[in-house]
């Protein structure tokens, strides 16, 4: 232990606080830095002259810039899970220095978690899938203001049950050709801003079409979409979420990692679970609920998924064909004693395995 320098970074967009824990020493000393990384590098190579440095800080909004910049340069640098960091219950004081101090202790006694750090071609396609979601958010909310100024006024659309098909939309259309007034000017722009925020959703669309197509991503995409319930855009998202697989020894990790394992307060003789703990990305494990929703059916879209497993290796074939059958199984099973969204997520939880499992094949059938 005493062979280092620990380093705790209380990172914000205008400053840099560093405490610097050389060997044993209790105390750390405190220093505060400006955003510029050219001073955060000179700082750690002027302490590597002692020692190694192992360095730290709380994931945050600053993203991983700074964890890249020391690599390049040769220096430890890891990110910290923050709500894995341990607190005690009656602390209510919180300055920079108090965090960067506290960085520094549990990182060098070795209670502090590390997460998983991309690199920056699959962060950066990480945005644009969440931008996408947001456009997705954006066009239904505009919806439900159309929906609900129309209802105001005492205009319903009764042809059909379902709104927002091509019947209803020449409704819409029909209806702002006829209405006169403010309702009628607010009808038009609301429209025209939602064509807007759909043209660029497709746009968008387009975009990750092409990524997955491309050479990085084609092969295991492919191999996603041979399991029910998963399309390009879920499996394009679930591989920029899990990244590299090897990192997940188990598929309960898999599992973990997307917040769809129970919580559990047990104590002595008492066992007591709750919900499921809601980890991880919350995009990702709306779009493994999705998923898992279409595996409620026995023999729906067979044809289908035919073509999609169509020149795809025998294992991940056989791993998606057990899975079809055994979702299936999970959800009926679950569904007669249980309530309806406990069992979508009981099979949302078990798809992450097939996931693991689809995803370990086709490695390995690359690497053969």
């Amino acid at each position: 232990m005493s062979e280092y320098t620990w380093i705790g970074l209380d990172v914000h967009a205008d400053s840099i606080t560093a405490a610097i824990l050389e060997g044993n020493r209790e105390e750390p000393e405190v220093i505060k830095l400006s955003s510029d990384l050219m001073k955060v590098r000179r700082l750690f190579r002027r302490l590597s002259e002692k020692a190694p440095v192992r360095a730290c800080y709380e994931a945050s909004g600053a993203g991983f810039v700074i964890q890249r910049v020391l690599t390049n340069y040769g220096f430890h640098c890891e990110v910290i899970a923050p709500s894995l960091i341990p607190r005690k219950p009656g602390d209510r004081r919180k300055t920079d220095r108090l965090d960067a101090v506290m960085l520094a202790k549990l990182y060098r006694s070795g209670h502090l978690t590390s997460v998983h750090v991309p690199t920056e071609d699959v962060e950066a396609l990480r945005r644009l899938l969440r931008l996408r979601y947001t456009y997705q958010s954006y066009c239904k909310a505009t919806k439900h203001r159309i929906s609900g100024m129309l209802r105001a006024h005492g205009f319903v659309f009764t042809e059909s049950k379902s709104t927002w098909t091509i019947k209803h939309r020449q409704w819409l259309a029909k209806l702002r050709l006829e209405l006169k007034g403010p309702i009628q000017s607010a009808l038009a722009i609301e429209l025209e801003h939602l064509e807007h925020l759909e043209t660029q959703r497709e746009a968008l669309d387009a975009e990750l079409e092409c990524f997955a197509r491309s050479s990085t991503c084609r092969q295991r995409v492919e191999a996603l979409c041979c399991l029910r319930g998963v399309r390009t855009l879920t499996a394009l998202t679930l591989l920029c979420e899990i990244d590299d697989v090897r990192r997940f020894r188990t598929p309960r990790a898999v599992m973990a990692y997307f917040g769809l394992v129970p919580s559990e307060r047990s104590s002595g003789e008492r066992e007591r679970k709750g919900p499921i703990t809601k980890a991880g990305n919350t995009h990702a494990r709306r779009l493994l609920v999705e998923a898992a929703w279409n595996n409620r059916h026995r023999n729906s879209a067979d044809l289908i998924l035919r073509r999609r497993r169509q020149g795809q290796p025998p294992a991940v074939v056989a791993i998606a064909m057990k899975a079809q059958h055994r979702l299936y199984k999970k959800f009926w099973r679950l569904d007669q004693r249980k309530h309806r969204q406990v069992a979508i997520t009981a099979v949302a939880r078990e798809l992450c395995g097939f996931i693991w499992a689809i995803l370990n094949a086709v490695s390995q059938h690359t690497t053969t």
